[in-house]
């Protein structure tokens, strides 16, 4: 059994090495991007519901681009927000997801398209904040959370040959996740504020992973985001304009202890931020993020383009009235 297992894994490194990019630590679901609800007051719950576009058409070696753009893959998600604030302190937040990843590879003319869709994994989160540490009109909130392994990470192709981690809906792994973030109101305009966020993801391992022959652990995950934002009215509408530098950082996956190649590596975006305020209790936003800096482990995809889109709402049944979230 261990020589078959040894195998299994040893056949399973060849073809990532051989199938350059095949594995890519930048694609999937989107999880430590999209946390971190405000706390608007005791009782208030708030609701989300977004669209995230990941295109990865960008084929690096270490931090050199390649003339190749015979590889793409396409992330697409879709994220559902809950948060409830138990006090003016401590709240709660669960992020579901959904998602869909298709890999495409041209070679000769022709093209091989894997496609694969479903549940993916969510988040639990819990929060507290600390009040005007930072001066006047400042915070800084604490979180930690678990990531639960709700998709399929079994998934395989026609032929019965089950498809690589990166390209499963779920990671079939319990990983720790840990959030801190701070914002400041700025004493020059009443309305500009300037935030920042770390979230940590701790991974944990698939120890099912090919049909159970082998474990494998995605890389542990940093994530740091500064952003400056500011509010103006226009058309009695309030817009609330950001520019968000973020950087992020993913190590080495590993399958039976062994470093997987072509995986890992660290980032840095530029992101612009368009937030609507159509109503008291209803506001859309939209980004694109877009990197001006890539370094991967070997040869991968690394992002090209992301956009995300959402509306999220806010409610107090106590007060019987709704506040619209910052």
């Amino acid at each position: 059994m261990k020589i078959q297992s040894s195998l299994i894994v040893l056949m399973a490194l060849t073809v990532v090495q051989t199938a350059i990019a095949q594995t890519c630590c930048s694609g999937g679901v989107p999880l430590s991007n999209n946390l971190g609800l405000p706390n608007e007051g005791k009782g208030v719950f708030i609701l989300g519901l977004s669209y995230d576009y990941n295109n990865l058409n960008t084929l690096n070696a270490g931090s050199d681009k390649l003339d190749d753009d015979s590889r793409l893959r396409i992330t697409n998600s879709v994220l559902a927000s809950f948060g409830y604030a138990f006090s003016d302190r401590f709240s709660a937040e669960v992020l579901l997801t959904w998602v869909n990843q298709l890999r495409t590879i041209s070679q000769f003319g022709n093209e091989t398209d894997t496609e694969t869709s479903g549940i993916g994994d969510g988040v639990v989160l819990l929060k507290y904040a600390f009040p005007n540490i930072l001066g006047k009109e400042s915070s800084i909130t604490l979180g930690g959370g678990v990531k639960i392994p709700m998709g399929r990470s079994d998934i395989t192709t026609a032929q019965g040959i089950q498809l690589t981690a990166d390209l499963q809906p779920g990671s079939g792994a319990w990983d720790f996740v840990g959030l801190l973030s701070a914002s400041k109101n700025l004493g020059f305009r009443p309305s500009a504020v300037l935030s920042g966020n770390l979230a940590l993801r701790l991974t944990g391992e698939n120890k099912d992973y090919l049909n159970g022959a082998s474990a494998y652990e995605f890389g542990d995950e940093i994530l740091a985001n500064l952003g400056y934002a500011d509010q103006f009215l226009w058309l009695n509408t309030i817009f609330s304009p950001a520019l968000v530098i973020k950087y992020r950082k993913a190590k080495i996956d590993r399958i039976e202890g062994l470093n997987l190649p072509n995986t890992g590596g660290e980032w840095v975006f530029i992101r612009p931020e368009l937030s609507v305020a159509l109503g008291p209790n209803l506001r859309l936003i939209s980004r694109v993020e877009v990197p001006i800096y890539s370094y991967v482990d070997g040869t991968q995809l690394t992002p090209t383009l992301r956009y995300t889109g959402g509306v999220y709402f806010s409610l107090n049944p106590r007060n019987k009235n709704v506040i619209l979230n910052n």
